[in-house]
């Protein structure tokens, strides 16, 4: 099968198309013929990382994590798949795991479910990492009906999902932003966008809560944008982090009485652990895409398996808006 290969890592590594064997199905995997996969950062830090990750896959390496497609084989055990079933995941692509920027890859049966009917492959296959963790995230932080939430970073990968989950659970929502098109994307999820650049952490909190602050906070920001969330939050309030990477003093949240979740949705495909979580959460985010509540943002330019390279250049270069997605 075609395979979209890295044969190095670092700054001059490049995709090389290649020639390389078909899977087969292995007890409890399945075969997927990959029509669509969608970047993730974790995807370009692989790339140019390596081994300083624990996660990267030995050379030669086909990355790719999230995928849709439609099945070709199921292996010994696998009840709930059959050949022909539309599918998507995010199965692959790091440690010893086959990624899917190839024609075909084996996946665990427990990480992934029937696609969204409403969707097509592309949009399907832009949802699986980052709709975990939005979903992951908000359900740590037990959102229900009434709260007041906030995300930063609203129309990034993981933010512009949680803003439309957390809508979905009836929770009132607010994300930061800049910029007209920004806002014009969360507004259009029904949510209140907030200017980072003008309006001072204080301020919003004032304007938004009366000054007591939000019940959740879902940072996709990370690093010094933590301590703005410990000040957002309100009194024994919850704060999610999918970008946790850094010392960080926590008197505020002591003096609150915050609870940090942290979410690092690759532990289930790193180390075998509770991988039908995955499974059940893509299942449950198919059925709420499928009643209309959320969809995914895809970036405007398209790319073919093998322009992913430029795929890869385009989300690092900070100017995609939505999910980039590679065609297989």
């Amino acid at each position: 099968m075609k395979a979209m290969v890295l044969n190095q890592y670092g700054e001059q590594s490049a995709f090389e198309s290649a020639e390389v064997a078909k899977p087969s199905a292995q007890p409890g995997q399945v075969i997927v013929r990959v029509a669509a996969t969608s970047i993730n950062t974790v995807d370009t830090m692989i790339r140019q990382m390596g081994k300083d990750l624990p996660l990267s896959p030995d050379l030669p390496a086909v990355l790719g994590m999230d995928f849709a497609g439609t099945i070709e084989a199921v292996g010994e055990g696998v009840t709930d798949f059959a050949p022909g079933d539309e599918v998507y995941g995010c199965a692959g692509g790091l440690a010893d795991l086959q990624g899917a920027l190839a024609e075909f890859m084996p996946a665990d049966a427990r990480l992934i479910a029937h696609k969204p009917k409403s969707l097509s492959m592309r949009e399907a296959a832009a949802l699986p990492l980052v709709g975990i963790t939005a979903f992951e995230g908000l359900q740590r932080a037990g959102v229900k009906a009434g709260q007041n939430v906030l995300v930063h970073g609203g129309t990034g990968g993981v933010g512009h999902l949680a803003v439309q989950l957390a809508k979905h659970f009836g929770a009132n929502v607010y994300s930061t932003a800049t910029g007209a098109k920004a806002f014009s994307i969360i507004e259009g999820y029904d949510a209140t966008p907030i200017d980072y650049m003008t309006e001072s952490v204080a301020d919003y909190v004032e304007a938004h809560t009366s000054g007591a602050g939000f019940d959740v906070v879902f940072d996709t920001v990370g690093g010094a944008n933590m301590t703005n969330s410990f000040e957002a939050a309100a009194l024994n309030g919850h704060v999610t982090t999918t970008v946790a990477m850094v010392e960080l003093d926590l008197t505020t949240a002591h003096f609150k009485g915050l609870s940090v979740h942290v979410v690092f949705m690759l532990i289930p495909m790193l180390h075998n652990h509770h991988r039908e979580a995955h499974g059940n959460i893509l299942e449950q985010l198919a059925q709420i895409v499928d009643q209309g509540a959320v969809k995914p943002l895809l970036d405007e330019q398209g790319f073919s398996l093998s322009e992913v390279g430029q795929a890869y250049d385009r989300l690092t270069s900070g100017q995609a808006v939505g999910k980039v997605v590679v065609e297989v």
